[in-house]
């Protein structure tokens, strides 16, 4: 987790590229076999937990809704399921935006949009979103071994510009503390809520393995 001003897990091929295109590659020939969408990140609990707090929240079910980092869609099926019809995805991956589209096929919403997108570059059409969720996208841009830091930076001007004011913002993160992703996110956001996560004890000492925290674009 990251302390004193800088995050202590290092540079990795995690945050890269080449990595999740062809993790992405694999996953696809995968559902191609077994017509298994492969790895739900964080576990099925992370996406009901997103999905009660919006249900909780009674966000109307036609609000507009950014996955990023979408990898298999798995999550915006999800979410179409319960009732949620304004869903968008986007990766930086095209393997994981083919593989995607395979699961939207196999569920049969076709009415979900999936577009191959850098959030850190996004396009001008990306934009006015009600939504924003991310599932270890963050995580991902704090490993990548070329200025880490400023590729943070950029992710929070990126998050402010297709993030409607007011709109909420749903992280979930393994590599960071509350009140490290509360510093990171300090410029235009304001926190909500931190949702539950379990937990775990070591040594006596109980801890989370994973953080939760609900943001508020400032309006």
């Amino acid at each position: 987790m990251a302390g004193g001003g800088g995050p202590a897990f290092g540079p990795s091929a995690l945050g890269t590229r080449p990595h999740w295109d062809a993790a992405y590659e694999r996953e696809l020939r995968f559902f191609q076999d077994t017509g298994d969408a492969g790895e739900i990140w964080f576990g099925e609990e992370s996406m009901v937990r997103i999905i009660r707090w919006l249900e909780k929240q009674q966000v109307p079910h036609d609000s507009s809704v950014l996955d990023i980092g979408t990898g298999n869609g798995v999550l915006l099926m999800e979410l179409a399921k319960t009732g949620y019809t304004n869903l968008t995805g986007i990766d930086y991956s095209p393997s994981a935006i083919k593989l995607s589209e395979k699961v939207r096929e196999k569920e049969g919403m076709s009415n979900i949009k999936l577009q191959v997108e850098d959030f850190l570059a996004p396009s001008a059409e990306l934009s006015g979103f009600q939504i924003c969720i991310d599932k270890g996208t963050f995580d991902a841009i704090s490993l990548n071994p070329d200025n880490a830091a400023g590729k943070r930076e950029q992710y929070v001007r990126s998050l402010r510009n297709v993030l409607k004011p007011g709109g909420f913002f749903l992280i979930t993160s393994c590599n960071w503390t509350k009140e490290e992703l509360l510093d990171e996110f300090r410029e235009g956001f304001e926190i909500l809520e931190e949702l539950p996560t379990p937990k775990f004890c070591f040594g006596g000492r109980v801890g989370n393995s994973v953080t939760a925290l609900v943001f508020q674009r400032e309006k």
